[in-house]
């Protein structure tokens, strides 16, 4: 049935997303804790430079000094907060962009999922539609072989086992299991032989099924 040729394909894409989403979690769970890491140091940073800022704000640093190197490192602070800020936006930046990789790979599984599963109903209504028509089949050859001869039917599964079929349409001269057309020899070999007789193909060993359409001198 197609419908398990799709799942096979449907299951080895899924496997494809899902690796890439289980990557991208990956990633976004990196990248969430150097940012709380990044928030941190900024507000480190921050509350030092405040702290600084409120003393000197305050006038508590009174030696020319201290008070010129707190300047100094006011100034640092500063761009040690700058750098820090660039380095939290790029770390932003690139997790927004992880996060929405990561939505579009599970939608792509969710979308993937819902074929999946309809594949695979379809694959089960179809198999249980083809167990009725195969039980159909078989009670209707159970009715048909019933009256035949026990030899006839043991000759037809053995030629069944090794060919596929154990019989084939005479037609037209031609045995429609080989495809090969009969001599004229074997044709009157056949013409003569009764009708109740097991006829064989030479070529292939099938039983030759004999009609109106089989081409047979004296037949129509």
């Amino acid at each position: 049935m197609p419908e398990i040729a799709a799942i096979k394909s449907l299951g080895e894409s899924r496997g494809i997303v899902f690796d890439r989403a289980r990557d991208l979690r990956i990633v976004v769970g990196d990248l969430t804790r150097d940012q709380k890491k990044s928030d941190q140091e900024v507000e480190q940073v921050r509350a030092r430079r405040d702290r600084d800022r409120t003393r000197m704000d305050q006038g508590l640093i009174t030696n020319p000094k201290d008070l010129e190197r707190m300047t100094h490192e006011m100034t640092s602070l500063e761009r040690r907060i700058s750098d820090l800020e660039d380095i939290e936006l790029e770390i932003m930046a690139r997790l927004e962009d992880a996060q929405g990789d990561l939505s579009a790979a599970e939608s792509d599984l969710t979308d993937l999922d819902e074929q999946i599963a309809a594949a695979t109903a379809e694959r089960d209504r179809r198999g249980s539609e083809l167990q009725g028509e195969l039980a159909a089949t078989e009670s209707e050859r159970a009715a048909a072989v019933a009256g035949l001869p026990a030899d006839l039917v043991a000759l037809y599964e053995k030629i069944r086992e090794r060919q596929g079929t154990g019989a084939a349409l005479l037609r037209a001269r031609r045995c429609e299991g080989c495809q090969i057309t009969l001599d004229a020899g074997t044709l009157a070999v056949i013409t003569k032989t009764p009708a109740d007789d097991v006829v064989r193909c030479e070529e292939c060993g099938r039983i030759l099924v004999r009609t109106g359409e089989s081409g047979l001198s004296g037949q129509g």
